[in-house]
């Protein structure tokens, strides 16, 4: 068969999110990557539209949800991955290496006693170098680590889908002044899936549509991103990228959404325990990030 999966992207232009789902065709087998769950920031009320969106294609094409996959902890949108698999199934996955994101936000956010870190929220915990069928498709892991120390990609065939590992080639490169987050790491992170095929399609978690481009965009190829990414571009040396991405770090504000998102993605997606009056809280650390 072709090593091509299908994919069809949902964009969520609130957070700059694309989430993505994958399925064999043959089989029908289907993994969503990255999902969102709505947030408002000023409220504290969140909502399902994007998720649903989700759903519905999928019951529409017929398709058999086996995987919900995170490429890391995100600190930008909150998953909507417990809310998936409840009404579809599927089992929730990240890279191993959760468990540092977990310590250190433990940490920030104080946990509470219930709270474990050692990534037992997920049903998968992927290693490098790991593989999980889909269907008729093999699904190999790849720690792309230096955004933060859990990211991970997914190689399926001849599409491989980054997180935010990397941006389109007019954007750049993702920060790396989250807790153990690396530039230098980040950069041979980039290097590693350089050396795959230049036709290799690259699928991406987020697009901030550079100045001068009129649309989003969330996929391009190795040999675009090799050739013309802003930042990281092959002939650009380890040393010049980190004091570029140290220096370009230390002018951005937090996401605005950090606060919520860590402590549930963290948890898999799972909002926090209720207190004893029933209500849910997310904390806010004061002075910490």
């Amino acid at each position: 068969m072709s090593t091509a999966p299908s994919v069809h992207t949902f964009f969520h232009e609130p957070t700059n999110t694309a989430t993505h789902l994958m399925w064999c065709r043959e089989t029908g087998a289907a993994a969503v990557i990255d999902s969102v769950r709505d947030f408002c920031h000023k409220s504290g009320r969140t909502k399902t539209t994007a998720a649903e969106e989700v759903l519905a294609y999928i019951r529409a094409q017929d398709l058999r949800l086996e995987r919900i996959l995170e490429t890391h902890a995100h600190a930008d949108h909150l998953s909507a991955a417990p809310w998936l698999k409840e009404r579809l199934g599927g089992r929730i996955g990240i890279g191993a290496h959760i468990v540092d994101v977990q310590r250190a936000f433990g940490d920030v956010f104080n946990g509470d006693p219930e709270f474990i870190a050692d990534g037992s929220q997920f049903d998968d915990l992927f290693r490098d170098g790991d593989t999980f069928s889909l269907g008729k498709h093999t699904v190999q892991v790849l720690h792309t680590p230096g955004h933060t120390p859990a990211c991970v990609s997914y190689l399926v065939g001849n599409a491989v889908f980054v997180g935010d590992t990397i941006f389109m080639p007019d954007f750049g490169s993702a920060r790396c002044d989250f807790p153990d987050g690396d530039a230098r790491t980040l950069y041979r992170s980039v290097h590693r899936l350089f050396e795959l095929p230049d036709d290799t399609r690259v699928f991406l978690c987020h697009d901030y549509k550079a100045p001068g481009r009129d649309h989003f965009q969330w996929e391009t190829t190795i040999e675009d991103e090799k050739r013309h990414n802003i930042h990281i571009r092959k002939e650009v040396d380890e040393d010049s990228f980190v004091d570029m991405r140290i220096t370009r770090d230390r002018t951005l504000d937090m996401p605005l959404l950090i606060i919520p998102s860590v402590q549930v993605n963290m948890r898999a997606g799972y909002m926090p325990p209720a207190e004893d009056n029933g209500v849910t809280y997310l904390k806010v650390p004061v002075n910490r990030l």
